[in-house]
Parts: structure tokens; C-alpha cells; sequence
């Protein structure tokens, strides 16, 4: 399975030490990293502490000034030449993100590293058009221009490890920024080759570093570090809030994309199958989407039906190996995560809820996707996220209560609307508290389009040029029209 530093997964060698300055640096502990298709270990990953976390920043400030000064042409062509890496090593990328976190191989191939590499490509292209026209203020002429910010801590999730990763990385480095990237410790190893990736594509040492530990071991020390300038976190509320805390002592600036108990509103006007759809489509990744419709909130006239013919989409459902093309959900990815997705359903059991399908774990890596029903707005089954394969489903009598419904949590991330009354459409997504509403739609996600949470599913926006404000600190230069000397 493994020598000393590397680890064999399905023929694909990938190294399990840290990359900071541009070379391979291992620490005195490991990590076993478990595989949760099967619970074997796929290797000893290399435990970073307080001491790595300062190697990296170093290397990342070290190379700042260099990096900052290339010019946009040059910078582009380099996350063109990683999207170029992506591509060629695509395959085994994407069957090692399987075996690491237990997504479909399938969605890994044909959208997901694709993905990986458009973030890339995407960033750089939008990088030599990023302008601003500049005005005049009586006579004076306004010229806005992005600087890159320094050093960026990027702390990812386990459920999109790559793509959610490349969605932070590729526009902090086209914005002339270097990055330590600090990946989940239950899905570290597609981190490790986009680092051997970046490497082979020229991007100069110490601009991308990759440090892997658990939580805050090394964590702390990232966030709290002075030489930092930017922070972007997705994850929980209770991490986001101690990285925060972490910040405050150097004013930090963070972005936070956190927690979701996003609404899925079915209006009785509605296409039901298309409703239907979209609320399977909610079990994807075995629940495990921040963005995912977990409220099921249906107009009282069609809720029978609706039910009927989601139980009946919703038992084809087949899990498996997420290797093997047949199937549509794979594992949950720890037994630690499906012992919390089991409390949560088991509590709401207790309270008066009831499975309409569903309600118990199959064994130690498959949670049962599961509906509940008689759930009260209150109850910790509405209103916490699970982050598994449950939903909850709600009716609803009129478009006020259908909206106060969807409101009525401490999260903001996302919201989906099924109906046929776009004036109904434009009404309801105007009161919705969401970064982003799709409507008779649902994960549509355009790079150029703003995203983040509201309330307590995230702080700021990324996407497009909101990325390029994050990443950057901007800079309004006013200039006079006289004053000038003649050199001619």
C-alpha cells in the first residue's frame, strides 16, 4: 500500500507529506487516512503542527513579491498550463477523490474534475478582462485597480474536496496572491497532486503550499498567523466561529461559507414530476451538499401526491460502490458522520416524527435516504443541519406561510423553488434570505455569478469579479489635471 511518504491508490502514487516552498516536507506524526468504500487505509498522512504552519506561511511570504509582480499574461497562462494538468491526469484524480471520500466515480469523471479544471481556466480568463472605467470627480480622474492582498489561508471541506479547494485556489492565485492550502483531514489526497500539478505547470515555488493536519493543531496556527491576509473557510458555524475568533487579533479578512438548511418550496401550480426530481436530487452525494434542499416545504393540495411519487422515485434510489456505474449514492464518509446523521434522525423519532422512508443506518457506511414527516418548525430536525441523506417535509396553505416557513431557520445559504407562476416566482424569491434561489432548477453555479450565505450560512461573496474584491485590496487612485512638468 505505501512506502515510507507515498501511498498507492488504484495505481495512482500520490505523496503524503506536506509541499511548502516547493519541496516535499514531512512531519514527525501522521494520520491514518481511511478509504470509507470499504474502511481500509489508504495511508499515513504526514500531521502537521504549529511548526509546518509557519514553514508555509514563510514560504508563501517569501514568495509573495514575485508572484504579485508577474505580470496578469504570464499568471493566466499558468493556471491555463494546472487546468491543462487536470485534464491530462483527470482519470486518476478522479478515482482517487472516490476512494478518499466515497462520491460517485462516475459524477468525479464526467463533472466534477472537469469542473477542476474550468475553475482554473475560468479565473485566469477573467483575470486580463478584470477593469474598471475610470471616472472623473470635478476634473479629477479615479482609477480603480485590484493589488494583490499576500499570503491566503484556504481551509477546505471533505464533501467536493478538489473542486470546492480550486474554487478558492485559482482565483487567489490569479489575483497575484500566494496560498497554503490547508485540505480535510478525511479527504487530504487530491490536494497533494494538484500541489504536484502546479509544479509541473511552473508555477514558482512557495506560491501554492499544502499542509495537512487535523483541525486545530495546525489550524490555529494558519489563522492566527500575522503574515496572513486573507482567510477562506467552508465548513461548520462552530469552526467558522473559532477561526474568526483566531482573526481578530490581526483584523484578518475572512470569507466563510458555512452551514445550510436550505428550503425546497413546491407550489401547487408546480410541474410535480420536475418537483419530484429535484427533491431526489437532494440525496445526491448522500446528503452530504452544503447547498442541498433539506426542507421539503409542499402546498398543502399537493402534498399526498407529491409524496407518493417521491417515495416512489426515491425507492430506485440504488447504494453502492461509488466505483460501480449503477449506482446513485455512495457511503457517508466516516462512521463518525453517520453516527451524527443517525442521533439526529433517532432524536427526531423520540419527539413524534415519523419516516415516511427510510429513518435508520443500512451499516457502518450507508445511511437509509430518509423523509420525515409530523417534524414541528422548532424541533432540532428542521432547524440544525444533518448533513446525510434525510429530509424533512413540511406543508404549507399559503405563499406567506410557504415563505415564513422557508425563513424561519439561522441559515441563509440557498434556496430551490418549484412553480409555474413566474410572477409567483418573482414575488417568493424576492422575500427568500438566500445567497443564491434557483427556481424549477437546482446546483446551477455560473463562476461569474456572486456566492455565499446570509445570517449564519456565511460572511462575503465570491464568484467573478467578487473574488477578485476578496482577494485583493482595492485601490482608488485620484489624479489631478494639473501639476504635471514638461519633459519633452
Amino acid at each position: 500500500m505505501t512506502d515510507t511518504h507515498t501511498t498507492t491508490v488504484a495505481s495512482v502514487a500520490v505523496d503524503t507529506r506536506h509541499w511548502i516552498g516547493g519541496e516535499r516536507v514531512a512531519s514527525a506524526g501522521t494520520f491514518t487516512d481511511v478509504s470509507p468504500i470499504d474502511g481500509a487505509a489508504l495511508g499515513e498522512i504526514s500531521r502537521g503542527t504549529a511548526s509546518e504552519a509557519a514553514a508555509a506561511v514563510a514560504a508563501a511570504k517569501a514568495a509573495f513579491p514575485g508572484w504579485a509582480a508577474t505580470p496578469r499574461a504570464e499568471r493566466a497562462r499558468v493556471l491555463h498550463a494546472i487546468a491543462d494538468g487536470v485534464e491530462k491526469r483527470l482519470e486518476e484524480l478522479a478515482i482517487v477523490e472516490t476512494t478518499d471520500n466515497g462520491a460517485l466515480l462516475r459524477s468525479h469523471r464526467c463533472g466534477v474534475m472537469p469542473r477542476v479544471a474550468h475553475n482554473f481556466r475560468f479565473f485566469a480568463d477573467w483575470l486580463l478582462e478584470l477593469d474598471h472605467e475610470d471616472f472623473e470627480t470635478r476634473g479629477h480622474t479615479n482609477h480603480v485597480s485590484w493589488d494583490p492582498a499576500g499570503p491566503c489561508v484556504l481551509i477546505t471541506p471533505w464533501n467536493a474536496p478538489l473542486m470546492l479547494a480550486t474554487w478558492k485556489v485559482a482565483p487567489a492565485l490569479a489575483a497575484g496572491n500566494t496560498v497554503i492550502l490547508k485540505p480535510a483531514e478525511w479527504s487530504p489526497l487530491t490536494a497533494s497532486l494538484l500541489a504536484d500539478i502546479a509544479a509541473e505547470a511552473g508555477l514558482p515555488a512557495g506560491v501554492l503550499n499544502v499542509v495537512q493536519g487535523l483541525g486545530s493543531e495546525i489550524g490555529d496556527a494558519l489563522t492566527s498567523h500575522p503574515d496572513v491576509r486573507r482567510i477562506s473557510f467552508t465548513g461548520s458555524v462552530p469552526t467558522a466561529k473559532r477561526i474568526s475568533a483566531s482573526a481578530a487579533a490581526n483584523l484578518t479578512p475572512l470569507s466563510l461559507e458555512l452551514g445550510g438548511k436550505s428550503p425546497l418550496l413546491v407550489f401547487a401550480d408546480a410541474d410535480l414530476d420536475l418537483a419530484v426530481d429535484l427533491a431526489v436530487e437532494q440525496y445526491d452525494n448522500a446528503g452530504q451538499v452544503c447547498l442541498a434542499g433539506t426542507r421539503l416545504l409542499v402546498e398543502e393540495t399537493v402534498a399526498e401526491e407529491f409524496t407518493r411519487r417521491f417515495t416512489e422515485k426515491a425507492s430506485r434510489l440504488v447504494q453502492g460502490d461509488p466505483r460501480d456505474e449503477a449506482t446513485d449514492i455512495g457511503p457517508n464518509i466516516h462512521p463518525r458522520q453517520l453516527e451524527k446523521i443517525d442521533g439526529f434522525v433517532r432524536r427526531a423519532l423520540a419527539a413524534g416524527a415519523r419516516a415516511v422512508i427510510g429513518g435508520h443506518r443500512k451499516d457502518d457506511r450507508f445511511y437509509a435516504p430518509t423523509l420525515l414527516t409530523d417534524v414541528a418548525q422548532d424541533s432540532e430536525i428542521v432547524q440544525e443541519e444533518v448533513f446525510g441523506p434525510v429530509l424533512t417535509l413540511q406543508t404549507f396553505g399559503t405563499e406567506e406561510e410557504a415563505v415564513r416557513l422557508a425563513n424561519d431557520t439561522r441559515f441563509g445559504l440557498a434556496a430551490t423553488l418549484a412553480t409555474g407562476d413566474h410572477e409567483r416566482a418573482e414575488r417568493v424569491t424576492a422575500r427568500l434570505v438566500a445567497g443564491t434561489v434557483w427556481v424549477n432548477c437546482f446546483f446551477v453555479r455560473d463562476l461569474q455569478a456572486p456566492f455565499g450565505g446570509s445570517r449564519h450560512s456565511g460572511v462575503g461573496r465570491e464568484g467573478g469579479t467578487w473574488s477578485f474584491d476578496f482577494y485583493c485590496d482595492l485601490k482608488n487612485t485620484v489624479t489631478a489635471p494639473k501639476g504635471w512638468k514638461d519633459h519633452g
